[in-house]
C-alpha cells in the first residue's frame, strides 16, 4: 500500500531531493529515474529502492505494480514538482541502485565490442552514445576520469532507458583499459581527424573497441598512441569535425552493418 508524504521536511522526500548532487549519488550508491517511459525500462530484476508519484499521477494509472516492486510514495502535484528535475514532470519517479561492475565475462564474449570515451564532457553526447550503443548491440561503455558522470540527470534522459541495457563503467584509466584490449586480443582504434584508415577498411566483424574524444579537444596524444590505429570518418564537406555522438553512431553502425553481412 503506497504511503504519504505532506510536507518538503519529510525525510524521505528531502533524501530523495538530494540525490541531484553527484556527492550524494556516489555515497547512496543510487540515482533517480524518472518519468514513465524511463520507468518502463527497468528491468525486472533491477533493484529498486523507492518510488515516488503525484497525486494526479495515481488517480490516473494502476501504481499497484510499482507497489509490488519496492515502496511507493505519493506526494502532492506541488511537492513533486519540486523533487522533479524536469520542466514539465510526468508524476513518477524511482531510486534505483547504480551499475554492477561487470565480471570477466564481459571480455570472453564472441566478438566483443566496445566503447571507449576520453573525458566526454557533455550529458546529451554522452546520453546519445550509450543509447545509440544500445541499438548497436555493444558488449560495454569505458568512460575516462574527467567523462560526465553518467548518473547525471541530463545524461539519464538522453539514454531513454538504455542505462539499464549496456554495461558502462566510469572513471577508469584509459591506459588499464587498453592493456585489458590487448590482453584479450580485442582491436583499439582512434576515432582521429588524421586518421590512416576508413572504418570500411577494417575487420570490425572480428573483435574491436573505438575510442572517442573529447568535444572541443578531441582525443589527446596519450589517449590516441594507446590505439592501434588511427581512423578516419570520410568528410566530402566543409566542415571540420562532427559531434562526438554522430563519430560515434557512425562508427557503432559500421560495426553493425559488416555483422550484419
Amino acid at each position: 500500500m503506497a504511503k504519504r508524504i505532506e510536507s518538503h521536511q519529510n525525510r524521505i522526500f528531502k533524501w530523495v531531493k538530494s540525490l541531484s548532487l553527484k556527492k550524494n549519488r556516489d555515497k547512496e550508491g543510487v540515482f533517480v529515474a524518472e518519468g514513465l517511459r524511463f520507468i518502463s525500462e527497468i528491468p525486472n530484476e533491477w533493484c529498486v529502492k523507492l518510488f515516488i508519484v503525484s497525486e494526479d499521477f495515481a488517480k490516473g494509472q494502476d501504481i499497484s505494480t510499482y507497489e509490488k516492486k519496492a515502496e511507493t510514495y505519493i506526494v502532492s502535484d506541488e511537492l513533486f514538482t519540486l523533487v522533479s528535475d524536469t520542466e514539465s514532470p510526468q508524476g513518477i519517479l524511482a531510486v534505483c541502485k547504480k551499475q554492477e561492475q561487470p565480471d570477466e565475462t564481459i571480455w570472453k564474449k564472441e566478438a566483443p565490442f566496445f566503447i571507449l570515451a576520453e573525458e566526454l564532457n557533455d550529458p546529451g553526447n554522452l546520453g546519445t552514445v550509450i543509447r545509440t550503443a544500445d541499438a548497436a548491440g555493444v558488449d560495454g561503455i569505458f568512460l575516462s576520469k574527467g567523462s560526465v558522470d553518467v548518473y547525471n540527470a541530463k545524461v539519464l534522459r538522453a539514454t531513454m532507458g538504455s542505462i539499464f541495457h549496456v554495461p558502462i563503467v566510469q572513471n577508469v584509466l584509459l591506459e588499464d583499459v587498453a592493456s585489458k584490449m590487448k590482453e584479450n586480443h580485442i582491436s583499439l582504434y582512434a576515432a582521429h581527424l588524421r586518421g590512416e584508415n576508413f572504418p570500411y577498411e577494417l575487420p570490425l566483424d572480428k573483435a574491436c573497441s573505438f575510442l572517442i574524444g573529447n568535444e572541443a579537444r578531441g582525443l589527446s596524444d596519450k589517449g590516441a598512441s594507446l590505439c592501434d590505429c588511427w581512423v578516419k570518418i570520410p568528410m566530402p564537406g566543409q566542415a571540420e569535425s562532427l559531434n562526438a555522438s554522430m563519430a560515434a553512431g557512425l562508427l557503432m553502425y559500421e560495426v553493425v552493418r559488416q555483422r550484419l553481412k
